[in-house]
């Protein structure tokens, strides 16, 4: 049987797992709140929008107007529960899932060229065939790395790309096998892009794709694995 729901009230548990039981509780899953509901639910309470966010470490879904563009900039919608935080145990934080600094972050940004690694685009750049200008953030990117070892990599992606990809898996095995199947010109051509980080469109378009959509580690391991390091 299922134990019953924490009190979102008791003030014995700490400030995340309080917001997440009221989250479940007062909010509910698809359903929108603002942040002055959450610090009049949390009145006297420090940092509890950063104690909220640290629930996406655990697997909650929450997004801002950054992740869903009908969000007003005040609006965040409660879109997936995660791990029940508040039972014993379950609120120790994951491997991998530090919360990123602002020194991290501009580094990860300058090492992936100030751009969406996904589709290329940078801050301010409009999409095609919208006013929309394109917001870059640091997304985490599961690698499937060769012999099947799951890593995971920061990586830079825009806001349409970060959104859209949230279940997507980065096969950096499949692309260095991809890579060893090329003929030694195709692997010549293929080191000059991997070198200059640009490329003209031709047939080898498609895994300049995978690898730009690696995470730099992984594509540093390509780099290597064809001489182009």
């Amino acid at each position: 049987m299922e134990a019953p729901l924490l009190s979102w009230l008791d003030p014995t548990l700490g400030t995340m797992k309080r917001a997440a039981l009221w989250l479940v509780s007062e909010v509910g899953v698809g359903k929108t709140f603002t942040k002055e509901q959450l610090r009049a639910a949390f009145p006297g309470v420090s940092q509890v929008d950063r104690r909220m966010r640290d629930l996406r470490d655990f697997g909650w879904r929450i997004d801002t107007n950054r992740e869903d563009a009908t969000l007003d900039p005040h609006e965040q919608r409660f879109v997936e529960q995660g791990d029940p935080v508040w039972l014993p145990g379950r609120a120790t934080r994951r491997a991998g899932t530090a919360a990123i600094g602002a020194g991290r972050r501009r580094e990860v940004l300058a090492r992936d060229g100030n751009m969406c690694r996904s589709c290329g685009i940078t801050p301010g750049g409009l999409y095609d065939g919208t006013d929309e200008a394109a917001q870059l953030d640091i997304a985490r990117r599961e690698v499937v790395k060769p012999g099947g070892v799951r890593t995971t990599e920061l990586v830079t992606e825009c806001r349409r790309c970060r959104v859209g990809g949230r279940s997507l898996v980065a096969d950096l095995d499949e692309v260095i096998r991809a890579a060893s199947a090329l003929s030694p010109s195709e692997r010549s051509i293929l080191a000059g892009w991997l070198e200059d980080d640009q490329r003209n469109f031709t047939p080898l378009e498609r895994l300049w794709s995978a690898y730009r959509s690696l995470p730099e580690q992984s594509r540093a391991q390509l780099r290597s694995h064809i001489g182009a390091a």
